[in-house]
């Protein structure tokens, strides 16, 4: 049940909020669900300062907080109630390494990005009794949850940042997602994912953050050789030191519940498939933030939602 590498001594505090049964867009129903979360910062009297950070791949609410949240930027806990969020199947959350059997690691339930977002939903307003966002954000996979809250939830979501994400993932990206299971997958070891240590898929893991670097980095950043500003002495010492470095520890089912959730991001069925109407859904104030370099979702494709 325990997983060495998810825990607050690595991820920094987090706080469970017990979901209960919560049934799924695909069918089925996550038992006992669990969402963890941490938050920064004070609600306002009038609950009207709150903030929701959702994570991206991998990403855990320690991660959201090194990159977005501090005293004097931009999410500042001195002005704003935080949530940070982390994903179902992101380790922390209810994930295939730590369900009980019969439905862990493989028998784990599908989700969806939007079950993610009705979790979400559940926390914010049963824990917190909120009726209002101020701002909802998340990058990459953070992105496609941001566009689902508001578009889902338009009277709750004032303001909304997607980073480097789109609505509807694209054929391209989907074939990336797809990589990155097919690489774990292919390591004999994963035996269908029943192994008895995540460890043992270690030849999967190594594969799967290889084809990460290819795909999640630019090739200016190796042209440039810009490993070496994180101190690295050579390409091979980074792609082992962090590519390797970071994945390694992971549990290979949890990383293959976000990439299937994130292959098949789709905010258009709430719309049944007309991505248009289902972003006309939106009230919020819509800041879309696209990285010119992004090989997962490149510009082009985040500008064709944003004008949506």
């Amino acid at each position: 049940m325990s997983h060495p590498y998810y825990n607050p001594e690595i991820h920094g505090p987090y706080e469970l909020f017990d979901l209960g049964d919560l049934g799924l867009a695909a069918g089925g129903t996550l038992r006992g669900a669990t969402l963890a979360y941490a938050t920064f910062g004070t609600l306002s009297a009038a609950r009207d300062n709150a903030v929701l950070v959702t994570s991206w791949y991998s990403g855990t609410s320690k991660i959201m907080e090194q990159v977005l949240v501090g005293p004097g930027r931009a999410l500042d806990p001195a002005k704003y109630f935080i949530i940070l969020v982390n994903q179902l199947g992101s380790g922390l959350s209810s994930s295939p390494s730590n369900t009980a059997a019969p439905f862990n690691g493989p028998n784990f339930p599908r989700l969806s990005i939007e079950d993610d977002v009705v979790a979400q939903h559940k926390l914010v307003t049963e824990k917190f009794g909120l009726t209002t966002l101020q701002l909802v954000i998340g990058g990459s996979m953070g992105a496609q949850q941001t566009y689902e809250w508001a578009a889902r939830f338009p009277d709750m979501v004032k303001r909304a940042m997607p980073i480097a994400g789109t609505a509807r993932n694209t054929a391209h990206c989907a074939l990336i997602a797809g990589a990155f299971v097919d690489a774990m997958r292919s390591d004999p070891a994963f035996d269908g994912g029943f192994y008895a240590q995540s460890t043992a898929v270690h030849r999967g893991l190594v594969r799967h953050a290889r084809a990460f670097a290819i795909t999640g980095l630019c090739a200016e950043f190796f042209k440039r050789e810009l490993w070496r500003d994180v101190a690295f002495s050579s390409q091979d010492d980074f792609m082992v030191g962090f590519m390797d470095g970071y994945f390694l520890p992971m549990d290979p089912n949890n990383l293959i519940c976000m990439a299937t959730k994130w292959q098949h991001g789709n905010t258009a069925r709430l719309s049944g498939g007309d991505l248009a109407a289902a972003l006309g859904r939106i009230k919020a104030r819509m800041t879309v933030v696209a990285l010119s370099t992004d090989q997962f979702f490149p510009p082009a494709d985040v500008e064709a939602d944003q004008k949506l």
